[in-house]
């Protein structure tokens, strides 16, 4: 994802990042750092979910590649045309066989109504998570990139997340490790706009935000 201001922010964007700065001199600090770029709405679901499984466990540069011979694959990235095409022709385009095995499990959540996207407006974050998991390949820092990036869910914390890790050791520890425990009770202060202060911890350490 690259800065663009032409792109709506979120409507809770300034909120928040009034609310941070108020309550958190550190959080405050970065955000003025990196005042003119924000979070952006991503892709159709189903489309950024494919994205994510493809990238998974490669670097930026590889996944790009392979996702680039998939949409020549399958032009319209829709469950109904992934089911369309066979794995070895999946496989083709750099897929290893779990990842294909992957891509075609998502595309059946999809397709039979596991998952549901008419619900997600009422359902709580962590029912989304527990709904998006059950399908092979999602994990939860998947399915929490997917809320953050995706869905804008306001109040996201993905610890797992080793940039994220990275950033709060260096902003607010001088360095030095800590537990996830220490890590998660300074979240807490954060709430509830945990998505753009882990977003902004993210600018800290790359000011060019990346695109999952």
């Amino acid at each position: 994802m690259k800065p663009d201001g032409k792109k709506a922010k979120p409507e809770y964007w300034e909120r928040a990042k009034r609310a941070l700065a108020r309550r958190d001199r550190v959080m405050g600090t970065i955000m003025r750092r990196h005042p003119r770029v924000h979070l952006v709405p991503r892709g159709a679901p189903f489309l950024t979910l494919a994205r994510a499984i493809v990238g998974q466990q490669i670097s930026v540069k590889a996944a790009q590649s392979v996702w680039n011979k998939f949409l020549l694959l399958v032009s319209d990235v829709s469950p109904g045309e992934v089911l369309k095409v066979n794995a070895k022709q999946l496989r083709s385009c750099g897929l290893s066989a779990r990842k294909a095995e992957y891509i075609y499990d998502l595309a059946g959540h999809f397709a039979d109504g596991r998952i549901h996207l008419h619900r997600w407006p009422a359902m709580d974050d962590e029912a989304i998570i527990a709904e998006l998991t059950e399908v092979r390949g999602i994990g939860r820092w998947t399915a929490e990139m997917f809320l953050i990036f995706n869905l804008l869910r306001p109040d996201v914390l993905p610890l797992d997340d080793l940039g994220l890790q990275k950033a709060i050791c260096l902003s607010y520890f001088k360095s030095r490790n800590i537990s996830l425990k220490t890590m998660r009770r300074l979240g807490e202060s954060w709430r509830p706009w945990r998505s753009v202060a882990t977003w902004y911890l993210w600018r800290s350490l790359d000011p060019l935000p990346v695109e999952y």
